[in-house]
């Protein structure tokens, strides 16, 4: 059931999350998450974009895209968020009332090896780390789902292949448990936007975007 394949380089591949403003609940019902998977259907029509994974949490969402020219991440990400408050809003009759997300979304730059199937195991395993469910694939709402259901097209957002072969355990691999360590690392991508990978990607990458920010403790520096 599950498809490996490889594509043509170009671009960087990105992490991306958004959470609810006061930890309030965004997705309470299916319509609302069929609803949020409608709207990046629209989204890829208008601002093509390669979707390599996502999941759809109560309270949040995750998103792994894979640009392929500057700017494309931006223009892709304002339109999705915005068209989804607006519909989000005047489906509740609450125009006006309040921010739905906590503000501007968050992301970090991934190297395409080892690092990526790390980054998506996360992002695919979240159900089951917010114990909604016993095992990921039981969770509708998400790309691991949705690979496992290819029979399943409409209002399905198209998903990418991979730029690195997917493992043909997969399954196993994202209902295992993930060290705290790896988890812990990527907790700080996501809180910094530092870029996720080898050491000597991580820099140069850190470089080429002008992401040194994230490599610096927060608060005042020390004096001597």
């Amino acid at each position: 059931m599950l498809r490996t394949a490889r594509v043509a380089p170009g671009g960087i591949v990105f992490h991306v999350l958004n959470r609810a403003n006061a930890q309030a609940r965004v997705f309470e019902r299916s319509p609302d998450y069929a609803a949020f998977e409608r709207v990046m259907c629209d989204t890829v029509r208008a601002v093509p974009m390669r979707i390599l994974g996502y999941v759809i949490m109560p309270s949040h969402w995750h998103l792994v895209l894979w640009p392929e020219r500057d700017g494309e991440l931006a223009a892709f990400m304002q339109r999705l968020t915005t068209t989804h408050v607006r519909r989000w809003h005047l489906h509740r009759q609450t125009v006006g009332l309040g921010h739905l997300y906590q503000g501007t979304y968050k992301s970090f730059p991934i190297q395409e090896d080892e690092h990526l199937l790390v980054v998506m195991r996360y992002v695919e395993r979240n159900p089951v780390r917010a114990k909604l469910v016993e095992r990921a694939e039981d969770w509708r709402w998400s790309s691991f789902w949705r690979w496992l259901h290819p029979e399943v097209v409409d209002g399905m957002p198209p998903l990418c292949p991979w730029p690195v072969e997917r493992p043909p355990n997969w399954p196993d691999y994202v209902n295992t448990c993930e060290p705290q360590a790896q988890v812990d690392t990527l907790h700080g991508s996501i809180a910094k936007g530092r870029p996720f990978g080898g050491g000597a990607w991580q820099w140069q990458t850190t470089k080429a975007l002008g992401l040194e920010s994230t490599f610096r403790p927060r608060g005042r520096p020390r004096g001597t």
